[in-house]
């Protein structure tokens, strides 16, 4: 076994909340170690040991490696989408870790294999930028409206954290000005200033600043800041180019602030001041009548939202007028607006539909899709002026494909279909959705897909996948590295389960705070009704899931460890309890609105203490557990994992192995390029099919 902890823990955590001290020393790593040699040289000796144990798979996990990699098209191009009569895409070369980012002002068309881009011109290679770190990702990526000037930020530790630049696209250079611990989300207001947001010591978005090019970022301007622990902020860009929009929103409450785009000096304008559980989001979309917003809203007890529009200058609710009224079995999700058309996303039965309003001549119709269960929406839509709907299309056996739809006409373009080399014949597999039943008589989806002609006997492995947090829908979509399972005989499946947002707002609400045990017991409904079905059996099951999928994987190990052979939690967030008690860590109080607040309510702390996994781990025959994390990690400190796996280790008594592996040079998301994140995978798939006895 690995390095055992110290005797004492050298840090003592303790925290005291309605008369129960819980003292975080069942693991004596805490987040603010994270640089001591000790802590890791620990968890160095935890990856040595999982690798020494899974030795004998090494040669498996090169297997499916080079399966996985022999089906990508290495070397390709995205589609190009077309900004002010330039064509912008991104391409990859064989070998390099990440894509490179060009644009050319000639319409690429149909190119000959590998042969170059007429007048391409290299905007960002990422590998470059990348240079020999570890971990790469980029997070702004912003042209200037003239496009001579390029807004780029980058991240080299998977903490979040990024640094801002300006490349001057002339001359290919960098502008001296640097800019420091930024995060997600910028907007350009003219060619020479733009706005960008900042995090807090708690790694919230919470401050949006104005920067003019050539100045020094230290005479920055703060234009908009949150006071409110529990709002993020962001800003972006009206597809118009008219409007810079400053949103600030927590998981049940939102704001939204605009600031017109040819006076970017000019004072934030709320549009209308929040309330306490009303959500809105606001799109520019003038008509050739009218200049006006039309807003996504949930006012008025509009609980799978309604759609509103309202003059630019309107200054209260009394001016917006419903043009999409609320429908209780349909959820709209939001819009696009184009110069001719409204376009509208939203979700019914489980499955996102897209619904086109011309603002003329016509009628308001549904995109046509070929298969009943499937998943779609906007690929990249850079133009207002326009009357093609750029979107993408996939389903558990068809690859990624990108359409273009025009509007007026209904005349469908396939523009590109994901490529899988060596030949995919989507009728060479079944998928399909199930209904499970849940304990209080919910009916909950489960989509599935496996081999044409496999046998219902139980005795096909099956690794079911599960989220069901924050509204997040785990839509059925192609995965190319999936084939090494279902070519091997798996069942995948995907629980579509409560806490996430498939079946509307309701769906959440049903799994979310003093209800969130219902994702749970949903996730176990699902897998015995994939048992029951004959689809598999609990020596043949493998659950997965990640962050707050970890914690329900957590909590499935905990309330059916017989119902698994195998678990995977990836970056877990199984210390919930610890962790939303502790106001000092990142990110902690936003997410109360998620998960209760137990330190001000006593009912909360005990229900979040029934069932966060680290509080109810017990004397089991626990199933093989693969547990992951990142050191770098923001969102789940990398000791939450370790702490839940120690635990694991001290009480199962099936003797099954207790695995702990993090990444030492990431965050959240794990390896950053491409072919890091294939090897990682194909070590996944390895450990399943081992745990599984699988060839």
């Amino acid at each position: 076994m690995p390095l055992p902890p110290p005797e004492a823990p050298r840090r003592p955590h303790s925290i005291t909340c309605h008369g129960d001290e819980r003292v975080d020393d069942l693991f004596w790593l805490r987040s603010d170690d994270r640089s001591d040699p000790e802590v890791l040289a620990h968890l160095e000796a935890e990856n040595a040991f999982v690798a020494d144990a899974l030795r004998h798979t090494e040669p498996l996990q090169q297997a499916l490696f080079e399966e996985m990699k022999a089906r990508i098209k290495e070397t390709d191009l995205s589609v190009p989408f077309r900004k002010l009569g330039r064509w912008f895409y991104s391409r990859t070369e064989a070998g390099q870790q990440y894509p490179i980012l060009c644009r050319t002002a000639v319409e690429p068309g149909d190119l000959a294999e590998g042969a170059p881009v007429p007048g391409e011109e290299v905007l960002l290679d990422l590998n470059e930028l990348a240079g020999d770190s570890d971990y790469f990702a980029l997070g702004a990526y912003d042209l200037a409206p003239d496009q001579d000037l390029l807004l780029y930020a980058t991240d080299h530790d998977g903490s979040e954290q990024y640094t801002t630049r300006v490349r001057d696209l002339r001359t290919g250079t960098d502008l001296p000005e640097v800019i420091e611990r930024t995060t997600y989300g910028t907007a350009w207001a003219g060619d020479d200033t733009f706005f960008y947001v900042r995090p807090d010591a708690a790694l919230r978005p919470f401050q949006v600043w104005r920067h003019t090019v050539g100045t020094d970022p230290t005479d920055d301007v703060l234009v908009y800041e949150d006071p409110d622990e529990r709002f993020f902020v962001g800003v972006g860009l009206s597809l118009t180019g008219a409007w810079v929009h400053i949103t600030s929103g927590s998981p049940l409450t939102s704001e939204e602030h605009v600031i017109p785009v040819d006076d970017p000096t000019a004072v934030p304008r709320c549009l209308l001041p929040r309330e306490q559980g009303h959500e809105y989001d606001v799109t520019h979309a003038p008509t050739p009548d009218a200049d006006r917003f039309v807003i996504v809203s949930n006012a008025d007890d509009a609980v799978n939202f309604q759609l509103f529009e309202a003059p630019i200058d309107a200054t209260s609710r009394d001016e917006w007028s419903v043009l999409v009224a609320h429908r209780p079995e349909i959820k709209l999700e939001g819009v696009n607006a184009f110069a001719g058309h409204l376009v509208r996303y939203e979700r019914r039965e489980g499955v996102r539909r897209i619904v086109v309003t011309p603002y003329g001549a016509g009628h308001e119709h549904e995109l046509a899709m070929p298969e009943e269960v499937y998943d779609t929406g906007p690929a990249t839509n850079a133009e207002f002026e326009t009357s093609v709907l750029r979107f993408t299309y996939t389903s558990l056996v068809t690859p990624s494909t990108v359409f273009d739809e025009d509007l007026d006409t209904g005349e469908r373009r396939l523009l590109k279909t994901t490529e899988v080399l060596g030949g995919h014949d989507p009728a060479d597999y079944e998928t399909g959705r199930l209904w499970a039943t849940a304990p209080d008589g919910t009916q909950v989806p489960l989509s599935y897909v496996h081999r044409r002609g496999l046998v219902r006997d139980g005795t096909a492995p099956c690794l079911l996948y599960g989220y069901g947090s924050y509204e997040h829908c785990i839509d059925p979509g192609f995965s190319t590295l999936r084939l090494s399972l279902l070519d091997r005989g798996f069942v995948f499946a995907m629980a579509h389960i409560r806490g996430g947002g498939e079946l509307g707002r309701p769906w959440y609400d049903d799994g979310k705070l003093l209800h969130k045990r219902n994702t749970f017991t949903d996730f176990i409904a699902c897998a015995e009704h994939l048992v029951a079905e004959g689809l598999t059996s609990p020596d043949r099951l493998v659950g997965r899931g990640a962050s707050a999928g970890g914690l329900l994987m957590g909590a499935v190990a905990n309330l059916r460890p017989d119902l698994f052979a195998a678990i995977v939690a990836e970056v877990p967030f199984v210390d919930a309890l610890t962790t939303i008690l502790d106001e000092t860590l990142p990110l902690t109080v936003t997410e109360w609105e998620e998960w209760g607040n137990p330190v001000d309510d006593p009912a909360v702390y005990a229900y979040m203490k029934g069932y966060s996994p680290v509080d109810n781990v017990t004397s089991a025959d626990y199933p093989i557990v693969l547990a992951t994390g990142g050191l770098n990690d923001p969102r789940v400190s990398y000791w939450e994992p370790a702490k839940w796996v120690q635990l694991l280790r001290e009480r199962t008594t099936s003797g099954n192995p207790i695995y702990l592996k993090t990444e030492m040079g990431a965050g959240h998301g794990g390896p950053s390029g491409r072919y890091d994140a294939w090897k990682d995978e194909a070590f996944v798939f390895a450990f399943m099919l081992d745990a599984l006895g699988v060839a």
